[in-house]
């Protein structure tokens, strides 16, 4: 039974070799359209949130701590966070502003 059944896919046609890829290849661009091209488009926003932050925005950082922007050098800010409180973070910690859709 066995040398049966290897006979019979010996002896099948192979097909064209592109038409094999088609499925990966469909199966690759739903996978392109559903994770990847959204998650790009939020890490541009993101990047550009970052980049656009100015003195006086609400920011919140990825701890969690809600505070004021009071100065922006290079990659470094300044965070109000209360009456007295000041702490620097770096731009990469800021995970959005408040108020903002998503944040």
């Amino acid at each position: 039974m066995k040398h049966l059944l290897i006979l019979a896919f010996a002896d099948a046609p192979a097909g064209n070799p592109i038409l094999q890829f088609v499925p990966l290849i469909l199966i690759f661009g739903i996978f392109w359209f559903l994770l990847i091209a959204p998650m790009r488009k939020r890490q541009k926003a993101q990047q550009q949130m970052i980049a656009n932050l100015k003195k006086g925005d609400r920011v919140i950082t990825n701890g969690g701590l809600h505070g004021e922007v009071t100065s922006v050098k290079d990659d470094v800010l300044v965070v109000k966070l209360g009456e007295n409180v000041k702490v620097t973070v770096s731009k990469s910690a800021i995970s959005g502003l408040q108020g903002a859709e998503g944040a």
